[in-house]
């Protein structure tokens, strides 16, 4: 079936009015006997001759095809039926009173927006709110009165501040804030020319932050400050009670989020009101169950049994309790918890239980007998490496069954070897000088002293200094109080009669033909020691030293006994010393000193000071040439005569 649109059914309408209408015509002007009357076949044409044609031959009638639709011809739309163009919309009278009701609408805004402007020209815009403080529709004066009178002073003004659970407080301006008030100003802005927004300011309010001004050096002090207020992380840990291990889970800490405390700062401080600053968890190194892994497979392990270290002719043992001594526990860098040893706490536990398994090594020393020296061999160590041996205790402490380690031996060299004593040539006294007059503490003191110089040895080209060889001389390595020269005046301190033995391992290395390093005289002279060939010392402070510009080792001896003092170098001998002592010359007198009695007040009769020169003669000991002369000059000054009053 075809469907037919309705245009193609108004054309067929339109096209077959026509034909009647043709139709009708020609019937009214043939029944006028204007024409005969036609035959119509299908195709419109007469079929009947007009009559001054020849009649034709009638012809078939063909059967009619329908017509092609056609579109129809719609009217236009600017006209009327009766061709008439309307007239435009908005000439109508509605649109007319329209257009004047908007108008007039427009003349009364802009009436109203230009008398608004007059009106509010100079104040703050309206619904300004700066930190909480309302000064809309005032005029700038009287806003920023209000301003100041409200914030002026918060800056002064102590602020609360929360860190977690901790109330603290802060003073902004030592935190270096202050109010920026040109800056605030910009920030609130003049009279808008929006009419939108003039309009939505009489139903809203607009809230302005306060601009800050900010010394950056003081605020990052302050913030630093309140770093105090951070906790800490617990880490997680293994503690041990007596013998049984305990996990310690961690305990998270919080510290102080530096950058978002700075910014909230500087935006809240002027409200007055306090500030919960932000914090953030403190970094938690060790997790949790690293915690249950070390207790599973280290502490509880470790403790099961004793641990056992086999030496030469014994053993060595840590039970349970001494390896929780031992045995600590530590983060590892990367969350989980590692085991550490300490082993000065388990050499101090094994050490003495293998000590007799061990030989010390001994250095060659000399015997002395008469006018020579014979070596006594050294000795070699045979000592415990116990780092080595302890590198075992890990595997041991995790081991489920057998917990016995091998100790591991070494040899240890003596400083001094055999073969290095014999070398150095050390057969015969070079030098030799004593001291006495001396009793008590003081010697005590030089008894000390000398028994730890006794058996020194001076290799050649080095320097033996005393203070170095002997380190600090205080009580607890055996001195005692007793008489020094202090300013010249006697006195006491610890240590005090060192000076007699400085003195006489001066001149032993003096008359040794030694060379001299450095040495410093008594300030006065004392009548036991030898004028200009005399030595004082202080810890620390005043030295003896000399160098053995030899080609031979020096041995130093050293005896004494409850009034004097002896130190012989022994070596070989190779020149001859002499001494001279010059004259006394320019002499002082003594001047006079009166102290309150007690304690401090030694009184002294005093002595005149004088110069006076040493000179140091050494001869080659085979040939008897001179090899050298030194003089040395000394001044003394006079002993004060102190009075106790």
């Amino acid at each position: 079936m075809t469907s037919e649109s309705s245009t193609g059914r108004q054309d067929r309408s339109r096209q077959q009015g026509g034909e009647v209408g043709l139709q009708q015509l020609l019937e009214s002007k043939r029944n006028a006997g204007a024409y005969p009357a036609p035959e119509w076949g299908s195709d419109s044409a007469p079929t009947q001759p007009l009559p001054t044609q020849q009649p034709r031959a009638p012809r078939a009638v063909r059967p009619s095809k329908p017509n092609p639709p056609r579109p129809p011809v719609q009217p236009p739309n600017n006209r009327s039926r009766s061709g008439e163009q309307p007239a435009p919309w908005w000439r109508s009278p509605v649109a007319k009173r329209v257009g004047i009701a908007v108008g007039a609408v427009f003349v009364l805004a802009g009436i109203g927006y230009a008398t608004d402007w007059l009106r509010t020209s100079g104040e703050v815009p309206r619904g300004v709110v700066v930190a909480g403080v309302d000064i809309g529709g005032l005029d700038h004066s009287a806003a920023d009165t209000k301003l100041r009178a409200a914030l002026g002073d918060r800056s002064s003004e102590e602020l609360p501040l929360r860190i977690g659970d901790v109330q603290t407080r802060l003073v902004p301006a030592t935190a270096g804030l202050e109010v920026d008030w040109d800056t605030t100003w910009d920030r609130i802005g003049d009279q808008p020319l929006n009419p939108y927004t003039r309009f939505m300011s009489l139903f809203t309010m607009r809230h302005v932050p306060v601009a800050s001004r900010i010394d950056e050096a003081a605020l990052n002090q302050q913030l630093t400050a309140l770093r105090v207020h951070d906790r800490a992380t617990v880490e997680g840990t293994i503690a041990f009670d007596k013998a049984r291990p305990v996990a310690v889970p961690p305990v998270p800490g919080r510290q102080l989020d530096v950058a978002a405390a700075r910014t909230l700062l500087i935006d809240s401080w002027v409200l007055g009101a306090a500030v919960d600053l932000p914090v953030v968890p403190a970094p938690l190194t060790v997790r949790p169950e690293a915690v249950e892994k070390a207790m599973r497979e280290i502490a509880q392990p470790a403790v099961r049994a004793d641990v056992v270290f086999a030496g030469k002719g014994g053993s060595a043992k840590l039970d349970p309790a001494q390896i929780a001594t031992v045995l600590t526990f530590a983060p590892d860098g990367q969350g989980g918890l590692a085991a550490a040893y300490d082993q000065n706490i388990a050499v101090g536990l094994l050490a003495p239980q293998l000590a007799s398994s061990e030989v010390e090594p001994k250095d060659a020393t000399f015997a002395l007998s008469g006018g020579t020296a014979n070596v006594v061999p050294a000795i070699i160590g045979d000592k415990i490496n116990w780092p080595k041996t302890l590198e075992q205790l890990p595997a041991l402490l995790t081991a489920p069954q057998e917990r016995t380690g091998q100790t591991v031996y070494e040899q240890v060299e003596p400083k001094l070897t055999t073969e290095a004593a014999q070398a150095l040539r050390i057969v015969e006294p070079m030098g030799v000088f004593t001291t006495s007059g001396f009793s008590g503490p003081s010697g005590v003191n030089i008894r000390t002293v000398a028994g730890k110089v006794n058996g020194a040895v001076v290799r050649p080209g080095e320097t033996f200094s005393l203070n170095d060889f002997t380190g600090p001389r205080g009580v607890a390595e055996g001195y005692v109080e007793s008489g020094i020269i202090d300013h010249g005046r006697p006195s006491t301190a610890v240590g005090g009669g060192i000076s007699q033995f400085a003195t006489t391992l001066y001149n032993a290395a003096y008359f040794a033909g030694l060379e001299d390093a450095g040495h410093t005289e008594h300030s006065y002279y004392i009548s036991r020691y030898p004028a200009a060939r005399e030595a004082t010392v202080f810890d620390g402070a005043i030295d003896l030293k000399f160098r053995n510009n030899t080609e031979n080792g020096v041995y130093i001896e050293t005896s004494a006994t409850g009034s004097d003092i002896t130190v012989r170098l022994w070596g070989t001998k190779t020149v001859e010393v002499e001494s001279i002592t010059g004259e006394k010359s320019k002499p002082t007198e003594p001047t006079t000193v009166t102290l309150p009695k007690g304690k401090e007040c030694i009184a002294s009769e005093g002595a005149p000071g004088f110069t006076i020169s040493d000179t140091r003669v050494i001869k080659d000991r085979k040939t008897g040439r001179e090899v050298s002369r030194t003089t040395r000059t000394v001044k003394y000054d006079p002993i004060p005569i102190v009075k106790c009053e």
